[in-house]
């Protein structure tokens, strides 16, 4: 494989993992998205229902955090 072949290869190899990066984030930013509009659309009974809906939108990214950061 000449050097212009290799170069192309680990071009097209980069496109692709930063497409694919792009997609993962943006499908991570849909899904919190979504998240903070349920809680936006609610009509909590009180300012303690809206914490305890936060808190809740918190704790699941502390989880998926805490997930990823395994080795």
């Amino acid at each position: 494989m000449s050097d212009q072949q290799q170069s192309a290869l680990i071009r097209e190899i980069q496109e692709r993992f930063d497409r694919k990066l792009r997609e993962n984030e943006i499908a991570l930013l849909e899904y919190w998205r979504e998240q903070i509009e349920r809680v936006a659309t609610m009509k909590p009974e009180g300012v303690a229902a809206l914490q305890t809906q936060v808190k809740k939108i918190s704790e699941m990214m502390t989880n998926r955090i805490r997930m990823l950061k395994r080795p």
